[in-house]
């Protein structure tokens, strides 16, 4: 079932780009990535969600790598983070990537976390294109891991594209 799905998630994927980038030699390349998405996705305070990351290509430890960034929501909220994450190719051309950061938020007018510190969890389905760009599916969790009395959290659905620089 779940290499079905699998399957079924990077055919999604590679449906969704016809880009392409020049071709690098290495396989480990730092990713410039961008994202589309959908803040609070379960909630009634959506927003429409920008991101910028970037994604460094030389592991740390096997394939855990390091990642910043920053988020922006349509409704004023302004996230700045980083962390790690791990790069699991699990078919040819297709990642399962985990990834786990720490940063500072800002609703800005939009949804009040109940923090400044905010932590992410994200699951993000890759497809690896030959040029080393990729796109992807992500979903993604912030909240304050009880570091307030409040700690309302939120879920975003993400789309990326990654490019090679």
């Amino acid at each position: 079932m779940l290499k079905r799905f699998s399957t079924g998630a990077c055919a999604l994927l590679l449906s969704f780009s016809s880009v392409s980038t020049p071709a690098y030699a290495a396989r480990d390349v730092d990713l410039l990535a961008f994202a589309l998405g959908y803040f609070d996705a379960n909630d009634d305070e959506s927003a429409i969600d920008f991101r910028a990351e970037i994604r460094f290509g030389k592991p740390i430890i096997a394939d855990l790598k390091t990642w910043i960034g920053v988020e922006a929501t349509s409704d004023g909220g302004l996230y700045g983070a980083g962390g790690l994450l791990y790069d699991w190719e699990f078919a040819d051309e297709c990642y399962f990537v985990p990834s786990w950061g720490v940063g500072l938020y800002s609703d800005g007018g939009g949804k009040d976390l109940g923090h400044t510190v905010q932590f992410r969890t994200q699951l993000e389905f890759q497809y690896e294109f030959a040029d080393y760009s990729r796109i992807s599916l992500a979903a993604s969790h912030i909240s304050n891991a009880d570091l307030a009395h409040r700690n309302p959290g939120t879920e975003i659905v993400s789309v990326y594209y990654s490019i090679p620089f």
